[in-house]
């Protein structure tokens, strides 16, 4: 008897715990937003039309200095003189270093004594010569040691010189890499000189477009420092080999300003403008949704939003021309595509 009494209890209960379960699921289902099928989504159209469509692109690329040199000494020694600083401005000849050159003095001017020796000799042996009081070989080897002696003198001078370091031109010393009293050898780096008064540009260029390019064209510079100041360069160099990706090098000579000065790392544009199509069907760029791959947009129909499929051409910064799916006239939605799936009824605002 207890048995049939629990079974009731237990059945009973699951019933209930249904019917509550059933109740809360309709409760929840009538505050569930329903959307008013003819409710109306306020969008933005205009009309796709056929416009003059100029396809541009824009190529990115970074300014290195037009030119750089490691300073290195064609001679060693202790550095006397130093004088100049990381980030000095230096011109053309401007002294950078100064080495110890009294040994070599010492040395020019031994070998400047044998020549006043030897040309002392000469002048003796042409007057002997000519008395047959010497052979004429002692002429003949004096002369040759005069000869060698001036040799080792040019050769004494031109080391003299190579301890008296200068600019090669003018620019910035971004590096110094010894002190006053240092020891240096030949060939070890002092400093780094940078010219930046033009800077160099260099941007990869795909095969598509590589040829609306030529040595010596004058094109618009722009950089994300200065957005609103527009620099010229001229192109100097179009690659003749492409790297694996199709891409040309084109490197571009661009002035450097002193209203809007340049430094070597910056970033810099340049954009294609040249290629130019006819009157083509475009649309906004706002218009178009979905993927690049797949691009989309809402065409309004008898007060309807019809999602459609599209092919895409020509692109500017404004406008996608459209080759495929939209036809002139027809009203394209341009802002609200977030309200809207195909078929919900709209409004123009």
């Amino acid at each position: 008897m207890k048995r049939i009494i629990t079974s009731i209890a237990i059945i009973a209960l699951l019933g209930l715990t249904a019917w509550k379960l059933v109740n809360n699921k309709e409760a929840v289902a009538d505050k569930v937003y329903r959307p008013d099928p003819n409710l109306k989504v306020g969008v933005k159209t205009v009309k796709a039309q056929l416009q003059n469509l100029t396809e541009e692109a824009q190529f990115l690329g970074a300014f290195s200095p037009n030119r750089k040199i490691e300073i290195r000494p064609q001679a060693g020694g202790e550095v006397l003189q130093l004088p100049i600083e990381e980030g000095q401005t230096v011109h053309t000849g401007q002294l950078i270093a100064k080495l110890d050159d009294a040994q070599l003095r010492y040395q020019l001017e031994g070998a400047q004594v044998s020549l006043e020796g030897y040309q002392n000799d000469l002048k003796r042996y042409e007057v002997l010569v000519k008395g047959d009081a010497v052979p004429a070989i002692n002429l003949e080897r004096t002369q040759l040691s005069i000869r060698s002696t001036q040799a080792q003198i040019k050769q004494l001078k031109k080391q003299l010189d190579n301890t008296t370091i200068t600019a090669p031109f003018a620019g910035i010393i971004t590096s110094k890499t010894v002190e006053k009293g240092s020891v240096v050898s030949v060939g070890s780096p002092i400093a780094t000189l940078v010219d930046i008064s033009q800077l160099k540009l260099v941007v990869n260029i795909p095969e598509n477009a590589i040829n609306q390019f030529h040595t010596g064209q004058t094109i618009s510079v722009n950089t994300e420092v200065y957005p609103a100041a527009e620099f010229k360069g001229r192109i100097t160099m179009i690659g003749a080999e492409g790297d694996a990706a199709h891409n040309y090098p084109v490197e571009i000579i661009v002035p450097n300003s002193d209203q809007n000065p340049l430094k070597a790392g910056m970033y810099g544009t340049i954009s294609n403008a040249d290629k130019r199509k006819a009157q083509a069907l475009a649309v906004p760029r706002q218009a178009i949704v979905g993927s690049a791959k797949k691009p989309q947009l809402y065409v309004v129909e008898n007060g309807k939003a019809v999602l459609r499929s599209v092919e895409i051409g020509a692109t500017t910064n404004e406008y996608f021309e459209i080759t495929k799916g939209l036809k002139e006239g027809e009203q394209v939605v341009t802002s609200g595509q977030i309200n809207l799936r195909n078929g919900v009824p709209v409004i123009a605002q």
